[in-house]
């Protein structure tokens, strides 16, 4: 799973302005087939992460969900918050 992570991690560093603030970890959920991934962003790089309508933070997800079908196929759940 630390896969996942890190190209979370990296593709949103490739987003920001401010790519020494993001903060990407792994959280224990519910569900044992749901991965939740918390994203943590400088105040001004929400809107980047997320994009309009969400498209941009869809698009991650898709990536990373296609990349967990290679792992363990678990359903990829992203949360992006800001400090």
């Amino acid at each position: 799973m630390n896969n996942l992570i890190s190209l979370t991690e990296l593709i949103v560093k490739g987003l920001v302005s401010d790519s020494d603030s993001v903060s990407v970890k792994e959280f224990d959920s519910d569900d044992e087939n749901t991965l939740l991934i918390e994203v943590m962003v400088s105040k001004d790089d929400v809107a980047k992460v997320i994009g309009h309508s969400g498209k941009t933070i869809n698009a991650i997800r898709t990536i990373l969900q296609a990349a967990s079908f290679g792992e363990d196929n678990k359903l990829v759940k992203i949360n992006v918050d800001s400090y």
